[in-house]
């Protein structure tokens, strides 16, 4: 192994010191576990050394989206036969936000979802959890049809000045840039559709319409915004880090999105699903 030692809390907080978070901050985190290299304390130890950087007066945010609660009509990775579309709209469990977990969102993410004291929104396909001071103020208003909009956790980063750190992956998995989509003068719309559990219980097919999303440019996007200067790119651990203030980034992708998008995306429906 070329790594002289093993990354540890201490080491990993002083990395992220050091990139520029602070005691306070709301920070947006996508992350990719493997690519810090080892650590000691593994997944555990990332999670307490973000939460030592910010304090208790901090708050961090995940995604924990839930790809598999999609309508299996737009699956493609992989797809599954039509004869099964009915059964899996009738059968799913309705989205759960206490036990369902995230898919494809990292195994941090996953940890930070199920840390003591987490809470997480109700959406049934883009879910967000938060720990810390502002976490209720976060996920406590995600509204089903503004899935990535104004009303869902992005939105209330915006509005907190929170910050985006991408800690080993690239701008494709840069939720935020959605926020700049919903923000677009006339985004093309379709419907969708999950399981949501009822108040009883039970699960129900739920249908609605918002926003198409297109991932398609978003690492052209994110390289144009670094090329401003405002986005600090260094080292935490083994990986590279990009942090960035979400307000200047989905400022930046709502106009370069109204100048560079000049025909309708052609990723699916609404919202994102990345596969199922």
């Amino acid at each position: 192994m070329e790594q002289p030692s093993p990354h540890t809390v201490r080491s990993l907080a002083s990395d992220l010191r050091a990139l520029g978070i602070a005691t306070g901050d709301v920070l947006l985190l996508h992350s990719s576990y493997r690519s810090l290299g080892f650590v000691a304390g593994g997944v555990q130890a990332v999670v307490h050394a973000v939460l030592d950087v910010l304090g208790p007066e901090g708050t961090l945010v995940v995604p924990t989206h839930t790809s598999e609660n999609t309508d299996p009509a737009g699956w493609r990775h992989p797809p599954v036969p039509e004869a099964w579309w009915p059964v899996i709209r009738e059968q799913a469990p309705g989205f759960d936000p206490s036990c369902t977990p995230g898919r494809w969102m990292g195994v941090i993410a996953e940890a930070v979802r199920t840390w003591p004291g987490a809470l997480r929104s109700d959406h049934p396909q883009v879910s967000c959890a938060a720990l810390g001071r502002n976490a209720a103020t976060v996920v406590g208003r995600h509204q089903l049809d503004d899935a990535l909009g104004e009303h869902s956790p992005l939105g209330a980063v915006y509005r907190l000045d929170g910050t985006v750190l991408l800690l080993g992956c690239g701008h494709r998995t840069n939720t935020s840039l959605h926020l700049a989509e919903w923000r677009q003068a006339s985004p093309p719309r379709a419907g969708t559709g999950s399981s949501v559990r009822q108040p009883d219980g039970t699960s129900r097919w739920t249908t609605w319409v918002d926003v198409v999303t297109d991932e398609s440019d978003f690492d052209r996007l994110g390289a144009d915004f670094e090329a401003t200067g405002a986005a600090v790119v260094g080292p935490v651990g083994g990986a590279t880090a990009r942090l960035m203030s979400q307000p200047a980034l989905v400022d930046f992708a709502t106009a370069w999105m109204a100048a560079n998008r000049r025909a309708e995306p052609t990723a699916g429906t609404a919202p994102p699903t990345g596969g199922a």
